[in-house]
């Protein structure tokens, strides 16, 4: 059986990663792209036809965590600027 996640390309260039996979940067940038809403048609593409739903589930996770908790900070010193 051929695998051709592991075969080696010509048209591979450092840090890319191999076909049928997305890099961690990738799903980086697609989240605060979709996050904001102006993630390109695409990469939306891209990102449904060569990643798994996971790595962008578990990364949109820690997004809107990280979302809230800047939120309740940003709250919480403005609310001690005001007292």
């Amino acid at each position: 059986m051929n695998d051709t996640r592991t075969q080696d390309r010509p048209d591979a260039q450092d840090g890319e990663a191999p076909p049928g996979r997305v890099s961690f940067w990738t799903i980086v940038l697609s989240t605060l792209a979709a996050a904001i809403g102006v993630q390109s048609r695409a990469n939306k593409e891209r990102d449904f036809s060569h990643g798994r739903a996971g790595p962008f589930i578990v990364a949109g996770v820690i997004f809107t965590v990280l979302f809230v908790l800047v939120l309740v900070v940003v709250v919480r010193l403005v609310l001690q600027a005001a007292a």
